[in-house]
């Protein structure tokens, strides 16, 4: 762990620096970004940095997690509004996409910046991101339980391939000349293919 300086400032500088390293991030990309650049925008010297981080690649996982905190915080909320578990899918691709909406640069760096970094590779199973895909497993494992989704369906691998499905929507739509039609109508046209595929041919 860096040596982390009092703590009464510790927690101002630390959020300057992560809010600092979005912006920069996103404007001109992980790999061409310097420390000394988010050091600028963040307002301290550019050995503060090392205070709190240990490199460039500490900045970037740092950020990711503690995005991914807020974004588990919302989505659980957004599921539990929802009773029947055909409407948490449906729920579950709003609130994604919509997060997107509201997020644009954080979400391109997630989108891009972040699976090129070596250490977030290293350390994927114990990402906050393993949970987030988990509520999906969750979701069709209460649907099968309720026997409205097919029983063969492997939540592990619906999962992945829902939020493979979200995750280049997201994609294609931070893409300002690509945005042809709203993340809304895109959830409710990517949850309908999937539950029109995983839904039993005799339940209600």
């Amino acid at each position: 762990m860096p040596n982390i300086p009092d703590q009464s400032k510790a927690k101002d500088k630390h959020q300057r620096i992560i809010s600092a390293a979005v912006k920069v991030f996103a404007r001109k990309g992980f790999f061409q970004a310097k420390v000394s650049e988010i050091a600028r925008a963040a307002g301290v010297a550019d050995g503060t940095i090392y205070l709190y981080f240990r490199n460039k690649d500490d900045i970037l996982i740092t950020l990711f997690k503690q995005a991914m905190q807020g974004v588990l915080v919302e989505m659980k909320a957004a599921l539990d509004a929802e009773q029947n578990p055909a409407d948490k899918l449906a729920a579950f691709a709003r609130t994604h996409l919509d997060l997107v909406k509201r997020n644009p640069e954080l979400a391109g760096i997630i989108q891009v910046e972040i699976r090129q970094s070596a250490k977030y590779m290293k350390e994927y199973d114990k990402t906050p991101f393993r949970e987030y895909l988990d509520l999906l497993s969750g979701v069709i494992k209460q649907g099968q339980v309720e026997g409205l989704f097919n029983p063969e369906v492997l939540p592990g691998v619906f999962k992945r391939a829902f939020f493979g499905a979200l995750d280049e929507m997201s994609r294609y739509w931070i893409m300002p000349s690509a945005r042809d039609y709203s993340p809304e109508e895109a959830a409710r046209q990517i949850s309908r293919f999937f539950l029109c595929g995983i839904e039993n041919p005799g339940s209600s």
